[in-house]
């Protein structure tokens, strides 16, 4: 078992934004990160992240906990193996109770040993290290990639033996296969590309034949540390200057990864010879810069980039594509530097290139045809805030040759807008709450206008924001609900004057029904609210009692 010492030494060092954002796109609101939940499904993030207080809350499904937890419930693990992944994680050493444990991270010193045996191996063998050395990787950037080769199956099978290497978890990932009689090397005389995480472990391995007559390409198979759905070549040597530079390359290969870094972007990675998906966002969005897809410029890249270029669209960046079956690697060993920074410096955005992608499919000369382009369109349109929408509505009517009207925008939203008096009370009180939230000033201002009672909905948020508990969970949910927009000072006034108005209509409502009350006092009552309600539509003030 693990020490609890040993796992609360681990929690002390643990990110839980880093953690989570392996998994689930964050964005920044405040103090804390918000997202949709990865646990049920919603079009309203209510998925709340503490780096403060190192736990997260979803205000839907009510789930919530550390980053121990978030691992259980996202990988479906127990709690020791959670535990371990995250030890895996930060590099950090656990103590167990028990010396002979044996721990699935050992799985990483295993290919780490195997990464060494393929260097001496490439090391050893000059025709390999030719072909390297042609296609302009330097002897630096095989050292500081640690490529290697794999050589023939019965000496890596051999290597295996001598050093006493569990076949089965070898097996597991992907690294040998079993025949009828015996074992054999999965990577067979292959170029070997070690893939690390971003805490700089060897989690898998990327093969690339020389000969013909087999799959160019092959990777490790997924295991519980290897999804190459979620993981970037180059990440873990990238991710320093994709921070800095607040821009991320992505490329199709390995080798494109290794020239860009030796031409100076060093903010270059590669997909694992899969589409990019959308577990690859999180880590892709992580530094909140540009993201440019560099792809062919072939059929199969184009259309490689367009499905990535959808995924993207609400990102800042856009598509490299490189003509005359050139790629960024071939750009570079022909010394084309100049050229390749300004296709970098000037992508085609992602907005626009699905537009210009889709039309491209049809003859718009051909009405039909034309039609058919706008209605494709059309419905990538209505995917787009309202903000782009407006943005790119001019540049599809000029593309289509048609007129800007054709377009019919989704209603926007307009975010000043008072919510009347007929509006949710609930949405009210939220509305007032969170413009208080973001402008402290408006408090001791409500206060003489209204108190806790007059919440139906949400006297407690209220109450905490009386007492300055802002770290209440309540609050922070209602903060982080981007469908709650926040008031300016007058437009807040304004709505304060209505809800109190609210308040007092249904109050009346109340004492008309209430048979306890004298007909007398009633009426005595209810003219005094009358006269209260005259002023607050006059455009007055009035404190509810």
């Amino acid at each position: 078992m693990i020490e609890q010492n040993s796992i609360e030494q681990l929690k002390q060092i643990i990110n839980i934004v880093d953690v989570v954002s392996n998994y689930v796109e964050l964005n920044r609101a405040g103090a804390n990160y918000t997202a949709n939940c990865p646990f049920h499904n919603e079009k309203t993030p209510s998925f709340v992240v503490s780096p403060a207080k190192g736990y997260f809350k979803c205000y839907g499904c009510g789930i919530g906990g550390d980053s121990i937890s978030f691992l259980m419930q996202k990988e479906n693990i127990e709690f020791y193996e959670a535990v371990e992944k995250l030890a895996s994680m930060y590099n950090f050493t656990l103590s167990y109770t028990n010396t002979n444990h044996t721990k699935d991270s050992g799985i990483e010193n295993i290919l780490e040993q195997i990464s060494k045996y393929y260097q001496k191996q490439l090391n050893a063998n000059q025709e390999i290290l030719k072909y390297l050395d042609d296609r302009g990787i330097s002897s630096q950037s095989i050292e500081k990639f640690s490529l290697g080769y794999s050589g023939e199956s019965n000496d890596f099978i051999n290597f295996l033996n001598q050093n006493k290497m569990p076949f089965d978890k070898l097996l597991e990932i992907g690294m040998i296969g079993k025949g009828k009689y015996t074992y054999f090397a999965k990577f067979n005389s292959r170029i070997m590309f070690p893939i690390f995480s971003i805490s700089n472990k060897i989690i898998g391995f990327g093969g690339r034949a020389l000969s013909g007559n087999v799959a160019k390409y092959i990777n490790s198979s997924q295991s519980k540390i290897f999804n190459k759905s979620r993981i970037l070549y180059g990440y873990n040597l990238a991710k320093e200057s994709i921070f800095r530079d607040k821009k991320i390359i992505v490329t199709e290969g390995y080798i494109d990864v290794i020239m860009l870094f030796q031409a100076g972007f060093g903010n270059s990675v590669a997909t694992l010879g899969t589409a990019l998906s959308k577990e690859h966002i999180p880590l892709l969005s992580k530094s909140g810069g540009d993201i440019l897809l560099c792809y062919d410029g072939d059929n199969a890249g184009i259309n490689a980039a367009f499905k990535a270029a959808l995924l993207l669209s609400h990102k800042s960046g856009g598509v490299v594509l490189f003509k005359d079956n050139k790629d960024p690697a071939d750009m570079v060993l022909e010394n084309k530097k100049e050229e390749l920074i300004n296709l970098l410096n000037n992508p085609i955005p992602f907005i626009e290139f699905i537009i210009n992608h889709i039309a491209n499919k049809f003859d718009l000369k051909i009405p039909l045809q034309k039609e058919k382009a706008l209605n494709e369109i059309l419905e990538f349109y209505k995917t787009l805030t309202p903000i782009l929408q407006d943005e790119y509505r001019l540049f599809i009517a000029n593309r289509l040759k048609i007129a800007p009207y054709l377009l019919k925008a989704k209603n926007k939203k307009n975010t000043e807008s008072i919510i009347s008096q007929n509006s949710s009370t609930q949405i009210v009180e939220e509305i007032i709450i969170k413009t208080i939230m973001q402008n402290p000033n408006l408090l001791d201002f409500s206060l003489e206008y209204v108190d806790c009672d007059v919440f139906e909905f949400k006297a407690n948020e209220f109450e905490c924001l009386i007492k300055g508990d802002i770290e209440n969970e309540r609050l922070i949910g209602i903060l982080l609900n981007d469908s709650i927009i926040a008031l300016d000072d007058e437009k807040f006034k304004n709505q304060l004057r209505l809800f109190i108005i609210s308040k007092y209509t249904k109050k009346m409502k109340i004492i008309k029904l209430d048979k306890k009350i004298s007909y007398e006092e009633k009426t005595k009552i209810l003219r005094e609210i009358q006269d209260k309600i005259v002023l607050l539509k006059q455009g007055n003030l009035v404190r509810f009692d």
